[in-house]
């Protein structure tokens, strides 16, 4: 089906066809992710990690992600644009919510949002949906809250935590959550996940049973070397390329051979 991929068609693919979600920041990538055929574009914020040079999401604020967001809107045609609402954007209350939500809509030009967490922001995600702002979970590993959780850890391996994972995500789809991003969870239990909701998951580090995946594209592409998670799987190493090329760029300009006649302008006679 050709035209722009929305949140209502999103909803429709779970038991079709899996989704394609990666991550972009800026126009250039998103034009090249959306030329490679993905469903959803996420400005995620883990651009504090993979730009700003962060060691977690949390110093992450609202106006980032929209300058990112409009950048990235403008290197998309067919890929529906998610936003994530970053940390405190959405905890201290609903009113504040649904304005930063609507920011990222307004300023930012996304499609939809992203926020963190189960049953604690399922009233939440209830008044945004009746508000009109589409709404993208995501429980498991949440990386907001990093601090709580005493780092990156697989979550759900107990059974009471697999339990209240569950409840979970029913509470989100039954708040009306489009999608729901299952992230840092056993295979067995992603999939339980996706069976007991009526909308697509989107795993990342959660097996291959979810409804679709999701993946930072600094990592997809071996950019980032701070961070090797082992559920990541590098299509292609850029950073050693890259420094190649840097390394080669360098080495003509001390040479002298760049620029070279090719590449000089010159006077008209």
């Amino acid at each position: 089906m050709a035209g722009r991929m929305t949140a209502p068609r999103l909803t429709g693919l779970k038991g079709k066809r899996p989704i394609v979600m990666i991550t972009a920041y800026d126009a250039t990538f998103a034009r090249l992710v959306d030329a490679g055929g993905v469903d959803v574009v996420l400005v995620g914020d883990s651009l504090g990690n993979v730009i700003q040079g962060h060691d977690t999401t949390i110093p992450v604020e609202l106006d980032h992600v929209i300058y990112h967001c409009r950048c990235v809107s403008r290197g998309l045609e067919r890929a529906h644009l998610v936003a994530d609402m970053p940390f405190m954007s959405y905890q201290v209350s609903d009113d504040e919510a649904i304005r930063a939500a609507g920011r990222l809509l307004k300023e930012g030009r996304a499609q939809s949002v992203k926020l963190e967490g189960g049953r604690r922001v399922a009233a939440l995600v209830r008044r945004m949906v009746d508000a009109g702002i589409p709404v993208m979970g995501h429980v498991g590993l949440t990386p907001q809250s990093v601090h709580q959780f005493g780092g990156y850890k697989l979550q759900g391996r107990k059974d009471a935590a697999a339990a209240a994972l569950l409840e979970d995500a029913k509470a989100l789809a039954d708040a009306g959550v489009y999608s729901l991003v299952l992230e840092g969870v056993p295979g067995d239990l992603a999939a339980e996940l996706t069976a007991a909701v009526p909308v697509p998951t989107i795993g990342i580090g959660a097996g291959p049973d979810c409804d679709g995946q999701v993946l930072v594209i600094y990592d997809l592409l071996g950019m980032d070397e701070r961070f090797k998670p082992r559920f990541l799987k590098k299509y292609v190493d850029l950073s050693t390329t890259i420094v190649d090329a840097v390394r080669e760029f360098g080495d003509e300009v001390k040479a002298g051979s760049f620029p070279g006649p090719e590449h000089t302008v010159r006077r008209k006679q």
